[in-house]
């Protein structure tokens, strides 16, 4: 593939164009990434808690993989995927960046043999998502995910336990101050009968409706409903609610999750108008909604019930629940609460006095580093001087300046730099990761 001409030349002396990372695709470094991980690790703990197992799945699938499982419809499919050509002659497909997980965990359990008549799967995911829009605070065009698939239950119980995992996790992270908005749009065979009443009641008001929801007028109506609009919204308000179309067995498996959710102390506010914007959801949707830092885009966490989902990507028909939460939106929530986490402080940083001590500090820091303590050592042969403001800097908990004297006596004050106390100890790797752990 040719590559553009590159701006500027250096032997000309005109400087070269900087390179730069395409827009809304972010880097991350360590002042964010410690929170992030602290994330990761709790929403890892809290699935497998409830019982999840993990999936990892391809970060490129075909695209009609979300053309058949998302909906032709959908902003998703329609305006958002990045699609380019499978370069294999024998396959001449066209593949997309995913850009949401769930019918790609279903492609992978169908492709892998996992759904049988008597299947029943729990699996959670983490990973980076991706959609062509227009980047704003909390929405990016490569974003990350924490989510999980339920697959084989069909009854209220396992709604009910999925919205529960979520409620832990952010109970967990320290997000307390979240709605959980509920609501259901009924099976496969009311969704038609619900369409109907919203068109009707629609068609009159096109002329007041923003382009955008103009278009989803022909292509996916249930989506205006979830307009950020104020016009919108106005006109939505008198809208047909698909919860006064639901069958029978529709509307006693939502009292059922509604009844569970009340058992388990989990609060949630019924919402009328609370559609998804996928087509594979069925019955059960939920929303969890923030107040902080987030302007518009305020849900975190959300969901749903897709029983049709596996038998339109080809498999036997499976009942199935899960949801997917943003992580770029969480930590936003996080740093507006103040619950952000600081970067790993080291426990020990070891000064080298002179060359001798230099040596010393790096065999020291070597077995020290490999039993699992963070150790700090010089690498410029700096004054102790230097390196003691370096260790200030760095927020290190202990020091240990280590010169030809103490090789010699075969011991090193240590230093702890809260409490300005000194310990002579040992000089070795043993004795030092002793007093640095405070055992």
């Amino acid at each position: 593939m040719a590559l553009p001409d590159v701006v500027g030349d250096v032997e000309s002396g005109v400087a070269m164009e900087t390179v730069r990372a395409p827009k809304g695709m972010n880097d991350l470094f360590e002042d964010e990434l410690a929170t992030w991980r602290h994330l990761e690790r709790t929403v890892r703990e809290v699935f497998l808690a409830y019982g999840f197992g993990e999936v990892r799945t391809p970060i490129v699938e075909e695209a009609e993989l979300f053309v058949r499982g998302v909906g032709e419809g959908t902003d998703i499919v329609g305006k958002e995927m990045f699609i380019f050509p499978d370069r294999d002659p024998k396959a001449p497909k066209q593949l997309c960046l995913r850009p949401e997980n769930t019918a790609g965990v279903v492609r992978a359990m169908i492709e892998n043999g996992k759904i049988a008549a008597d299947a029943y799967w729990k699996v959670f995911y983490l990973g980076p998502q991706f959609r062509n829009e227009r980047p704003q605070a909390g929405r990016y065009r490569q974003f990350h995910q924490l989510g999980c698939e339920v697959v084989g239950y069909g009854e209220p119980a396992a709604d009910v336990e999925v919205i529960a995992s979520a409620h832990t996790i952010l109970s967990r992270l320290g997000i307390t101050d979240v709605a959980l908005h509920l609501s259901s749009i009924g099976d496969a065979a009311d969704r038609p009968r619900y369409k109907e009443a919203l068109l009707a009641y629609l068609q009159p008001h096109e002329a007041s409706l923003t382009d955008d929801s103009k278009r989803r007028l022909r292509t996916n109506p249930l989506r205006i409903l979830d307009s950020k609009d104020e016009g919108d919204r106005r006109i939505c308000a008198d809208a047909p609610k698909p919860l006064e179309f639901l069958s029978d067995d529709a509307r006693a498996h939502f009292d059922a999750v509604k009844a569970g959710l009340e058992r388990l102390g989990i609060p949630y506010r019924v919402d009328p108008l609370l559609v998804r914007g996928l087509d594979y959801y069925t019955r059960t949707v939920f929303e969890l909604i923030g107040t902080h830092g987030l302007g518009s885009q305020s849900t975190v966490i959300a969901g749903g019930r897709y029983d049709g989902l596996v038998t339109e990507l080809g498999g036997r028909a499976t009942p199935a629940v899960g949801y997917a939460g943003g992580v770029e939106r969480l930590l936003l929530v996080m740093r507006a609460l103040g619950l952000s986490v600081a970067p790993l402080a080291p426990a020990l940083m070891l000064i080298g006095a002179d060359q001798a001590g230099h040596g010393r500090c790096a065999e020291l820091a070597y077995a020290l580093r490999h039993d699992g303590l963070a150790v700090e050592v010089d690498l410029r042969g700096r004054s102790v001087k230097a390196q003691m403001r370096h260790a200030d800097r760095a927020g290190a908990r202990f020091t240990a300046v280590v010169g030809s004297s103490e090789i010699e006596r075969g011991s090193v004050n240590l230093k702890n730099m809260a409490a300005g106390s000194v310990e002579s100890v040992p000089l070795s790797a043993e004795a030092l990761a002793r007093a640095a752990r405070g055992s």
